[in-house]
């Protein structure tokens, strides 16, 4: 959404109020001014965010998530347009901090919900989705020096953000030993959580071959960097998975708890491997067409429901 803006009206300047963590993958983008919101600061990161703006008031400020958080953050935030999402998306007191709501969309991605900001304002469409995300120099001769020591391979980035989101490690062990069997080396890739480290280990455990264990050990430049030479990415609901889809790499999803059609990988969702539609309609007794729009399930043996089967007929589609 950012980047339409910038290639169809290069005139308006652009401040982005953003995470410390996602602003380490975005901050070399050009011609945006960044404004760290630092959470863990508590109360004290809105006023942080107070000094920054230095009463600063916007033409138009879009409050594109819908959390409490932001919402607050929102507040103080000086802007003559507050734009929201419409009424079918508001939640947590939403509606009351914006004064104009995005166009309403029936089964919308979420990147599509963000580009309805950009259409709010009257910024011109665009033909294709683009993502240009600058990697640094040493960023990216690392990622290529991998790549050459690798030859072709494949990247799993198994832990989502909760563990009931996460495949089992045996059965991405078995996933991992199809791939070394087809020939491709196999990487393993996450964040430093301890959750993501013993979970790469339990897959190593079960697996049959040696497989490469990155997970904890790169940054998110340098992960973004080796994500897109790679041949594919195996991954649930999690960031790498859409950092794989920015950077032009084919994504295998993995989905029980949330519909893929709202957040699976953008541009791979004929790659998705999702239990989520009958799920939903045993959990909630009706069509996943029939509940409000991002209807989550709970349980945490649901993702057991993705069968090995399912993902290797999507690997042999993917690699074709």
């Amino acid at each position: 959404m950012v980047e339409r803006i910038q290639r169809t009206r290069p005139d308006i300047a652009i401040t982005w109020i953003i995470g410390k963590i996602e602003y380490q993958l975005v901050k070399d983008m050009p011609g945006i001014r960044f404004v760290v919101f630092d959470k863990k600061q508590g109360k004290a990161a809105y006023k942080q965010l107070r000094q920054d703006l230095n009463g600063q008031r916007f033409d138009a400020l879009f409050v594109m998530q819908v959390a409490l958080r932001a919402n607050l953050a929102a507040r103080n935030i000086k802007a003559r347009l507050r734009i929201g999402f419409d009424w079918q998306r508001s939640k947590e007191l939403h509606w009351l901090f914006a004064n104009k709501r995005i166009a309403p969309q029936k089964h919308a991605h979420v990147l599509d919900g963000f580009m309805a900001f950009a259409d709010a304002i009257g910024i011109p469409a665009v033909d294709d989705i683009r993502w240009h995300i600058p990697v640094a120099e040493a960023d990216q001769t690392w990622a290529t020096q991998q790549a050459e020591i690798f030859g072709k391979f494949a990247v799993i980035s198994p832990a989502a953000s909760k563990a009931e989101r996460n495949w089992s490690a045996e059965r991405y062990a078995k996933i991992a030993d199809y791939l070394t069997d087809k020939g491709l080396k196999v990487v393993l890739c996450g964040g430093p959580a301890k959750m993501d480290q013993e979970l790469g280990d339990q897959i190593q455990r079960h697996s049959k071959h040696t497989l490469t264990n990155l997970i904890g050990s790169t940054s998110l430049k340098s992960l973004y960097a080796l994500l897109g030479k790679a041949a594919l990415v195996i991954a649930p609901d999690t960031g790498p998975a859409h950092m794989a889809t920015a950077a032009g790499t084919k994504v295998i999803g993995l989905y029980a708890h949330s519909n893929p059609r709202r957040t699976g990988p953008y541009l791979h969702q004929e790659l998705t491997a999702s239990v989520y539609d009958e799920v939903v309609a045993e959990q909630k007794g009706k069509s996943w067409q029939q509940l409000p729009w991002g209807t989550r399930v709970k349980g945490s043996q649901l993702m057991d429901r993705i069968s090995v089967e399912q993902v290797v007929t999507l690997v042999d589609k993917a690699l074709q």
